[in-house]
């Protein structure tokens, strides 16, 4: 596999030596995004130009090659004039952390003092999100900023499952949208991501968020969340859209508990994140479908292809209980996979990854069924909630997920009793 030494492309460097430098630069990946892609441009101008009129800005619209409009609707949409804009395709393996590595990139050469990236399929996107993300980075308040949304219970499962529950339990911080995509960074954090080499990895695909997050956490940097409303965007159906996602995110999440496994190889003590400002009006939520037949037949012929794989990996009680889960559901009968289950599952998952040193892609692909299968038992549970009671589920999940972490500790030998 070809190694490349930089996302950035000739072109992006001789309009780097016209510019020179700029104080905000805000990217934008993208890839076949042609329907949205204009309005999140001009909602994002708008914010540079109304909130920041004294700074020097430019948009940096990253893209990924698409095979749409995307580029051509990115240089159409209307900006101000003193709003600097870039539309290029990234060089690289294809996505979002590629993308995003060229922003790393552009900010250190232009020298600038704020980063914020936005999602390109965002149509609650307003000017003051600008405002709220770029802000605390401006004003030195922070180095990272991380969203903050409501969002339908259905939309962001890989978040409410995984990414937010483990965050929370293995650091200790309670960052609500870890994967949110919609961020603000200062430009040492940049340049700290600039030099990793993880680019040939998942990092440089749907990994990107959760790596940047937890990069913020655990090397030091002050961390915000700053509250943006109603986030509406291309949601998928987990069912069926989220598989290459959910891959990369997991492994991300098992590459990262063995880089900062000295952070989390204890109890921490729960540190919550302010968040920041207020919005009196926002959109209300777009319902987000769920195929619940789709997710039963993903965990049942995932678990009954997988089985003796589950046998070795899984403990002992957890291995029984997914059974009588497996037996209740291919006999038309309902039985809970619950928060409880589903922490000790991760968490034999998240060991038995520390120890493989071969095919560790091979092994988050066989966490996937049960993923489905506890996706489908959350929506069947919240089927007839609110959005708002459904958070509480949520957030009794991380609770749970907290409780067990002594759990995987012991697997790891590293419990002090």
């Amino acid at each position: 596999m070809r190694k490349y030494e930089s996302a950035i492309r000739k072109n992006v460097l001789w309009w780097v030596d016209e510019v020179k430098s700029v104080d905000i630069l805000v990217g934008i990946p993208c890839y076949n995004c042609e329907d949205s892609i204009g309005f999140v441009v001009e909602q994002v101008a708008r914010g540079l130009a109304e909130h920041f009129p004294t700074h020097t800005s430019a948009i940096f619209i990253s893209d990924g090659g698409s095979l749409d409009d995307t580029r051509e609707n990115a240089y159409q949409a209307k900006i101000p004039e003193h709003v600097l804009r870039r539309v290029t395709i990234y060089r690289g393996h294809p996505g979002k952390g590629t993308s995003f590595r060229a922003v790393f990139e552009l900010a250190i050469m232009l020298k600038v003092k704020a980063i914020a990236v936005f999602d390109a399929d965002l149509r609650s996107i307003t000017p003051e999100w600008v405002k709220f993300i770029v802000e605390p980075i401006l004003d030195g308040s922070a180095g990272f900023v991380s969203p903050f949304y409501r969002r339908h219970k259905f939309d962001g499962t890989i978040t409410n499952q995984i990414v937010y529950p483990m965050t929370r339990a293995l650091y200790g911080v309670d960052i609500r949208q870890p994967i949110g995509g919609d961020f603000g960074f200062c430009p040492e954090l940049a340049a700290f991501f600039m030099k990793e080499d993880v680019w040939d990895t998942d990092v440089a695909r749907f990994g990107i968020d959760i790596w940047m997050t937890t990069c913020a956490i655990n090397e030091g940097f002050k961390v915000v969340q700053t509250y943006l409303g109603t986030k509406i965007h291309g949601a998928k159906d987990p069912a069926s859209d989220l598989g290459p996602m959910f891959r990369q995110v997991v492994s991300t999440v098992f590459y990262l508990m063995g880089k900062y496994e000295h952070n989390w190889d204890r109890d921490n003590p729960f540190q919550a994140i302010q968040i920041n400002n207020k919005i009196d009006e926002e959109p209300k939520l777009e319902a987000v479908s769920v195929s619940m037949n789709d997710l039963l037949e993903e965990f049942v012929e995932g678990f009954r292809h997988f089985r003796p794989m589950y046998d070795e990996i899984l403990n002992g009680n957890n291995m029984a209980l997914l059974d009588e889960i497996y037996e209740a559901w291919t006999s038309n009968k309902e039985k809970e996979f619950d928060a409880e289950l589903w922490s000790r599952i991760l968490y034999d998952f998240a060991y038995t990854y520390q120890q493989w040193e071969r095919n560790k892609r091979r092994l988050v692909d066989i966490v996937t069924p049960l993923y489905f299968g506890r996706v489908r038992s959350y929506c069947q549970q919240v089927m007839n909630m609110s959005s708002d009671e459904a958070e509480e589920v949520v957030q009794q999940q991380a609770k749970i997920f907290e409780q067990n972490k002594s759990y995987l500790l012991k697997r790891f030998d590293i419990w002090d009793e």
